[in-house]
C-alpha cells in the first residue's frame, strides 16, 4: 500500500494504514477524547473539569495540562520550530517497552501526518525539544510545543493504533478538539442531559483559530457521537444530517491536513 497515493483518502478521511477501533458507548475514564476505548483506570475528579490520571492532569479526556487554568494554545510560541528548508522537524523517542507491532503502528500514524504536510518526525539524537512516547495510563498529549522532553502517552494495546496516534500527535502540534470550536453550535447539538455530570466541562467551547476552514465532521479531532455518555444515548448530534459519522480514528481528514499546512505555513 502506497501512502503517497491520494486515492487512499475517501470522503475526506485517510483510509490507508488504519487500525479499526472498538466503538464503546460505556466509558469509565476515556483514555482519549473519542468514544472508542473503555477501561477502568485510577483517576481523581475535580469540579474544574480536570481529572488526574496517575499524577497527570487531563482536560477533555486526553489533553494534559500543567495548570488548572491552561486551556488553549494560540501563541506562535506554542508551535514547533520551522527549519530554513521549510520543514517542521519534530524529534521523538519511543519507549523500549513497546512491541515491534506497536512501534510500527505509531510510525504509521506519523507517516499519515507527514503525507502532504511539511511536518517530519525524526528519531531523537541530541535535540533538546522532543516527544517522548510512553505506554503510560491512557492516551493523552500536551497541547502544542512545550520545550524540552514532552510526554505523549499511548497505552498499549488500546492506544497504539495509527489513528489514535495521529489524534494525540495533532494535539502535540497544537490542535484542539473539533467540537471545541467557537462556531460549533451551528453544526452540532450537545445533548447535555446525556453527559456524565463530571464530564460536562469536556464539551466547553473555546475561542479558536479555525484557520478559515469549515467545520469538519470527519476530523480525527472530533469526539464521537456517544463520547462520555451516561446512559448510552448520543452526546453530540450533527445538525444537518443526524447520520453523519463523527469521531473516526482512521487518519487525518483532508481538512485536518489543510489545517496543519495553514498552521505551519507549509508549501505542501
Amino acid at each position: 500500500m502506497n501512502l503517497d497515493s491520494k486515492s487512499q483518502r475517501t470522503h475526506g478521511v485517510h483510509t490507508g494504514y488504519h487500525t479499526a477501533l472498538l466503538l464503546s458507548r460505556t466509558m469509565f475514564v476515556p483514555a482519549w477524547s473519542g468514544n472508542c476505548i473503555s477501561m477502568p483506570i485510577k483517576k481523581h475528579y475535580s469540579l474544574a473539569g480536570v481529572i488526574s490520571v496517575d499524577g497527570t492532569n487531563l482536560r477533555e479526556g486526553d489533553i494534559a495540562v500543567s495548570s488548572r487554568s491552561q486551556k488553549n494554545c494560540f501563541a506562535r510560541s506554542c508551535l514547533w520550530t520551522k527549519s530554513v528548508d521549510g520543514k517542521v522537524y519534530i524529534a521523538y523517542s519511543v519507549s523500549h517497552a513497546y512491541s515491534e507491532e506497536d512501534v510500527e503502528n505509531i510510525k504509521k500514524g506519523m507517516k499519515l501526518i507527514e503525507h502532504d504536510t511539511c511536518v517530519r518526525f525524526v528519531p531523537r539524537t541530541h535535540q533538546r525539544d522532543y516527544l517522548d512516547i510512553q505506554p503510560k495510563t491512557g492516551c493523552w498529549s500536551y497541547l502544542g510545543a512545550r520545550g524540552g522532553r514532552q510526554t505523549i502517552s499511548l497505552q498499549t494495546p488500546e492506544c497504539t493504533g495509527s489513528g489514535v496516534t495521529v489524534h494525540e500527535l495533532m494535539h502535540a502540534l497544537g490542535f484542539v478538539h473539533e467540537q471545541s470550536r467557537a462556531d460549533r453550535d451551528k453544526y452540532v447539538t450537545i445533548m447535555w442531559s446525556n453527559i456524565w455530570n463530571d464530564r460536562l466541562r469536556n464539551f466547553e467551547k473555546f475561542k479558536t483559530n479555525n484557520l478559515d476552514t469549515p467545520y469538519d465532521y470527519s476530523s480525527i479531532m472530533h469526539f464521537g457521537k456517544y463520547a462520555f455518555s451516561e446512559d448510552g444515548e448520543p452526546t453530540i448530534v450533527p445538525k444537518r444530517n443526524w447520520n453523519v459519522k463523527i469521531g473516526q480514528r482512521f487518519g487525518p481528514s483532508d481538512l485536518d491536513i489543510m489545517k496543519i499546512n495553514r498552521m505551519y505555513k507549509c508549501n505542501a
